[in-house]
């Protein structure tokens, strides 16, 4: 799998229909970003939504960022990668992981002890039984490991790692745990906006949503960001090392610092005033800013 060092990671396209997902897709499929990464939460179903994207694209890595361990039994999810892989040879990577409680709650599973169940579930996900052909080489798995537990089995039982929602210094920290040879992609969200007050305006309301979940709370405080920095959307400090803002040059500089520690692809999150609208211009100026 040629999964390249810059992806995008957008559910911009989930609030927009089939025929404009295909077309967002295919002008996503002429620029030099490698691949498109795709969440879960109350969006469409992730292996249906990889499928279109694939579908729309002829050379795009579609990757899951996360499909929910809660949402499907260890053979439907091992069912699901083989299905695609197969159908699409080395495009698609499988990202899984244990999601956080009021997603899994609202599903009507109760959401405990997070390491023990991930283990269990990758055992069961290799003993699963598949009957359909298989892809010609087995396909790639990542988890979404933020502390150091949940990384160590990354290693062991995965691919490599995909953090969400951390600062560079969680990059250096998660490549250190994995060791070489494991693939390590974290999320980077950016806004392109050289006015600080804005740009951290439309920043604050992705940290302020996700500062409401625990796990990202625990992690941020594992490294070095206090209470009081998770309060209200997140203090500047927060906000500025968790989403990377400014004009496009600025952004790819913050970019560039997650290769410089240790990763080795990034999935970048545009984060715009409306959240309905595919940013598009942006992902082509960070093409142009990365890649030209």
């Amino acid at each position: 799998m040629e999964l390249g060092r810059f992806g995008i990671w957008t559910s911009a396209l989930d609030r927009q229909p089939a025929a404009a997902v295909h077309q967002a897709v295919a002008e996503l499929d002429r620029t030099r970003l490698s691949a498109l990464w795709v969440g879960e939460a109350f969006r469409r179903e992730p292996f249906a939504n990889s499928a279109l994207f694939l579908s729309a694209s002829s050379r795009l890595v579609v990757a899951t960022g996360i499909a929910n361990i809660w949402a499907r039994d260890a053979q439907a999810m091992r069912a699901g990668q083989l299905t695609l892989a197969e159908a699409y040879p080395s495009r698609f990577l499988l990202g899984l992981g244990v999601s956080h409680v009021p997603l899994v709650d609202t599903r009507g599973h109760r959401y405990d002890r997070p390491y023990t169940a991930m283990r269990a579930y990758l055992e069961a996900m290799d003993r699963a039984r598949y009957e359909s052909p298989l892809p010609a080489e087995p396909p790639p798995r990542v988890l979404a490991a933020l502390g150091p537990r949940m990384l160590e089995l990354a290693a062991e039982r995965a691919d490599g790692a995909h953090p969400y929602f951390v600062p560079v210094s969680h990059t250096e920290l998660a490549r250190r745990i994995l060791g070489p040879g494991k693939l390590l992609c974290p999320e980077q969200a950016v806004v392109i906006d050289p006015d600080p007050g804005s740009a951290r305006e439309v920043a604050r309301r992705h940290t302020g949503a996700y500062l409401r979940l625990p796990n990202y709370r625990q992690n941020l405080r594992r490294l070095g960001f206090s209470e009081d920095d998770c309060e209200g959307g997140g203090s500047d400090r927060l906000v500025d090392a968790i989403v990377a803002h400014g004009d496009a040059t600025r952004v790819a500089e913050r970019i560039r610092q997650h290769l410089e520690a240790g990763a080795d692809h990034v999935a970048i999150q545009v984060l715009t005033r409306d959240p309905l609208v595919v940013p598009l211009a942006e992902w082509r100026e960070l093409d142009r800013q990365l890649l030209g």
